[in-house]
């Protein structure tokens, strides 16, 4: 054991030591550190959650890239594309996409005999991912799409509420067309609910081939295409190599273009995160600098015997250094943990609930991310060991002739 560490761990302080600050403060410290840490990592998990949420029930209802004709018919129709199996090959083929499938959607009216509400129809092909409305599904089962043209629809809770609706009930629809308009009698499969209201008050899903008969295509002419990416964070690369597949009369639309208000907010919270980590940071950063201080005062007549017995600046530093190390070291350990253990109790319980209305979600989301933590960690150990050399370059200023006393 080197000289330095030595008398660094006689620092450290004991359950029996009496008088001095050192102790306490050192407690307080550690305090002060554990819970800024523990306040920083649950803030990303929570804020990353948020995103991760949100993005993920946008990306459900549309996919993250949308290709699509550039020509529009209406508000509520696609003009339609064909299905090029070559394209889609070389879609396919593109370097972080996961899967390409097919829709349709089309603007209609739900009508009861009490209430009249507008939808849009959203047909899926075979083959579709429906990974997302199962997870979302509260009631019954998703439609059968792979035997004929189903007739079968999956449909909101918010939508349900309002008409009435139950699994197994008919629901009649009215489609535009042209001048006139075409009726349908869907049967409800299964209800969902993303408790993300710009999208469950509008959307039915159902059969692909539903809205080829309405609007008189083929089999093989379709809304577009729905392009699922590996990594979100990728997405923008990922979007110009299959632009650069695309032939000149269809384009592609991400799932950031498409919902930019929603995106916006989303990216406004990244600021929020940086408020907090800054804030967080800069408490830990007091606190470690105020235990230190303290403690180079209440050592000051010991720094002035090592002085005197030939010890140099560097080496004195050096033991508060690594008596304050500790002290951080620990700090982090018990903020991790707590932080941690809280953000599993949330995961797993979802104890603390909230306003789907106001939130788009029932509980507060987590992301339980151990990258979060090691980032957290790691900064929260540059900025308190950076914060020491402040308390440090003032061992340097006190003289052995002043401070050792011989009583």
């Amino acid at each position: 054991m080197s000289f330095e560490r030595f008398i660094a761990q006689r620092f450290m302080p004991r359950k029996n030591a009496e008088g001095g600050f050192a102790g306490p403060l050192s407690q307080v410290a550690v305090a002060s550190i554990a819970l800024g840490v523990m306040v920083m990592v649950m803030s990303v998990c929570i804020l990353r959650g948020f995103q991760n949420e949100i993005t993920n029930k946008a990306v459900g209802f549309g996919s993250h890239i949308t290709i699509h004709s550039y020509e529009l018919v209406g508000a509520y129709q696609e003009e339609p594309v064909a299905v090029d199996s070559g394209l889609v090959a070389r879609i396919s083929a593109v370097d972080g996409v996961r899967h390409v499938q097919f829709f349709a959607t089309k603007g209609g009216m739900v009508k009861t005999d009490e209430q009249i509400h507008g939808i849009l129809f959203r047909g899926l092909s075979r083959g579709y991912d429906s990974s997302f409305f199962s997870a979302n599904l509260v009631e019954g089962h998703l439609p059968d799409l792979d035997r004929g043209t189903s007739n079968e629809v999956l449909i909101s809770s918010t939508i349900a509420a309002k008409l009435r609706l139950h699994v197994g009930d008919k629901m009649r629809t009215y489609f535009w067309q042209d001048d006139s308009y075409r009726s349908r009698a869907f049967s409800v499969a299964g209800i969902y609910s993303t408790d993300l209201n710009e999208f469950d008050e509008k959307y039915v899903v159902g059969d692909l081939r539903q809205v080829q008969r309405l609007n008189n295509w083929d089999s093989l002419q379709v809304g577009g295409y729905e392009v699922l990416v590996d990594n979100f964070g990728q997405l923008d690369h990922t979007a110009r190599a299959i632009r650069d597949e695309l032939p000149y009369d269809i384009t592609l639309t991400t799932v950031t273009q498409a919902n930019p208000a929603l995106f916006s907010w989303l990216d406004l919270l990244n600021s929020n995160i940086t408020l907090i980590l800054a804030i967080m940071c800069v408490v830990s950063a007091i606190a470690i600098i105020s235990a230190l201080l303290i403690m180079i005062f209440e050592k000051s007549s010991t720094i002035g015997v090592l002085k005197a017995l030939g010890a140099n600046n560097a080496s004195v530093r050096k033991i508060f250094i690594i008596k304050a190390s500790r002290l951080i070291a620990t700090g982090i350990v018990v903020g991790d943990a707590l932080a941690l253990l809280l953000c599993i109790v949330q995961s797993r319980w979802h104890v603390v609930q909230l306003d789907p209305e106001s939130y788009s979600m029932s509980h507060v989301p987590i992301d339980l991310n151990p990258w979060i933590f090691i980032g957290v960690s790691i900064g929260t150990a540059a900025v308190c060991m950076a914060a020491l050399l402040l308390p440090a370059a003032y061992i340097s200023r006190i003289n052995p002739a002043v401070t050792v006393k011989i009583d």
